[in-house]
């Protein structure tokens, strides 16, 4: 397989490489996942000289259409600047390896000719290897009948692997349903489930942030840290897809999956080394001391109409008078002797004032006597946008007066690491699911016990067990609902008097 090495030191992990010859199987390719996100992926690969040599990509879906009508959805979220000569002629010969299938996603018959046009693509190749990997930009509904397709008419006598996207069922129950449909036709190691949280740079870092820095090591438990926020915000609301996201809501869209992924790298101990089965193992264990969220650890909230913008409820395609939470914060408690008293708070929230998903750690407030009132360090890794890990210190004020002021320590990659291209998160994944590394992918063990911690209140929150919460409303473009200060601040957040902002405004002309 082609690759670049450069002189840094890697972290090894056991995987075996797919080998040259490989055909990449994008179903649902006429969809908003594949046309958005797969295919600009594979050609970010491509352009760079990650993808097999001799690879071969194929779009499958019902959609009818001819070879030209494919390559221009294809190419259509394709950044390619203007008198770019050298990346158009990689367009042209990305599309020239890149043919089309249409077929139904039930019906053993279209999977036969998916299988046919497979084979004559193998027919050219020289080596007696048959590779396929087979990615779902799929919605769930499909994923088992096309799952047992696949297996029984498109599995070649080589390399198979599928890639599948979230969400992984609704509930604990569900989940084990679609875990244990897959199993029947695709082994664990065969399977990928994609979380692209797992695939950004800064949720990659967190390992070597914390297992390489002896300075952050010491402090990384309960005896220094207050309390830790994981934030996810989005400054629109639905906009139109209200009937999908209201089968679903905030908690299982992000928190769910996302921010859990996040917490569980963030909390987990020091694996044996860095390979897949022992990262995964050091995940599992934390997730497993997180007993389920109780109610009276969450909050939640539902946009409303401000700022010329509508409502949640104003969405069309969304249910009348429909409870579904557009906002959530939860706490969980980490039940081992690490973690055990610190509140790890998740937030997530639509149709907020500010696109930003970060962590934010408070440690503990220093000995009072000779400081009164002094701001609490923080360690805030900023996931997106503007990749960055800032520490929050407290240093003299320059001058005659001795007064404590906070500063920031500030890494900033625009600024670091300014002639580097950070890589896009599914750029990343599809390079490791390539390699058979599953590092960076969702384990059934680990989806399950996932489920456990948040079943119950998805429950509650649907009325199952009773009368469904009513979220609070905030206004569109707000921080959220006015009770989230309070609900913090009972978990030991302190906000510090000082009104100290982190300067990332600065970052405007980079």
């Amino acid at each position: 397989m082609a690759s670049k090495r450069g002189s840094i030191p890697s972290m090894e992990t056991d995987h075996a490489e797919l080998k040259d010859d490989t055909i990449i199987i994008v179903l649902g390719a006429s969809g908003d996942l594949a046309k958005k996100k797969t295919f600009p992926a594979l050609f970010g690969l491509y352009r760079m000289g990650f993808l097999p040599k001799d690879v071969h990509i194929v779009g499958y879906a019902r959609t009818k259409m001819d070879e030209a009508e494919f390559h221009k959805r294809e190419t259509s979220y394709l950044k390619v600047p203007d008198n770019d000569e050298e990346t158009a002629k990689k367009v042209e010969e990305f599309k020239s390896f890149s043919t089309y299938v249409s077929g139904g996603y039930e019906d053993a018959e279209s999977f036969k000719n998916l299988n046919k046009h497979l084979d004559e693509i193998e027919g050219k190749y020289q080596g007696s290897g048959r590779n396929r990997l087979f990615y779902l930009a799929l919605p769930p509904s499909v994923f088992i009948t096309v799952g047992k397709g696949l297996r029984e008419n498109c599995y070649a006598t080589g390399i198979n692997r599928i890639i599948v996207e979230k969400p992984f069922g609704k509930d604990t129950d569900s989940c084990r349903e679609l875990l244990g449909s897959l199993k029947q036709h695709w082994t664990e190691d065969e399977t990928f489930r994609i979380d692209h949280y797992l695939g950004k740079e800064m949720v990659k870092n967190i390992l070597v942030l914390r297992f390489a820095n002896v300075a952050l090591t010491s402090g990384w438990d309960k005896n220094s840290i207050s309390n830790v926020q994981i934030t996810f915000k989005e400054p629109f609301g639905t906009e139109g897809r209200g009937g999908y996201f209201d089968e679903f809501g905030i908690i299982r869209d992000i928190l769910q999956n996302h921010l859990l992924q996040v917490l569980s790298i963030l909390t987990m101990e020091r694996p044996v080394s860095f390979s897949a089965e022992d990262i995964r193992d050091e995940k599992v264990k934390v997730l497993r001391a997180i007993p389920p969220i109780q109610r009276e650890d969450t909050l939640l909230g539902q946009y409303v109409a401000a700022n010329g913008k509508p409502g949640y409820l104003d969405d069309d395609t969304v249910p009348h008078n429909s409870v579904c939470p557009t906002f959530a914060a939860t706490t969980l408690w980490i039940n081992n002797p690490r973690w055990e008293g610190v509140p790890f708070i998740l937030k997530a929230g639509k149709a907020v004032n500010e696109a930003k998903v970060e962590i934010r750690i408070q440690y503990k407030d220093v000995t009072q006597g000779i400081f009164k009132d002094i701001a609490r360090n923080e360690l805030v890794i900023r996931i997106q946008p503007t990749e960055s890990i800032y520490l929050k210190l407290n240093t003299k004020t320059p001058g005659l007066y001795t007064r404590a002021l906070p500063i920031e320590m500030d890494l900033t990659y625009k600024r670091r690491f300014a002639d580097t291209k950070i890589p896009e998160a599914y750029e990343s994944l599809i390079l490791d699911a390539l390699k058979g590394d599953h590092s960076n992918f969702v384990r059934d063990d680990e989806l399950d016990v996932a489920w456990k911690i948040f079943t119950p209140i998805l429950h509650w929150i649907e009325g199952r067990n009773g009368p469904a919460p009513r979220p609070v409303p905030y206004p569109y473009g707000s921080r959220g609902p006015k009770e989230l200060d309070p609900f913090i601040q009972k978990y030991g957040f302190r906000r510090s008097d000082q009104g100290y902002v982190w300067p990332v405004t600065n970052l405007s002309a980079l």
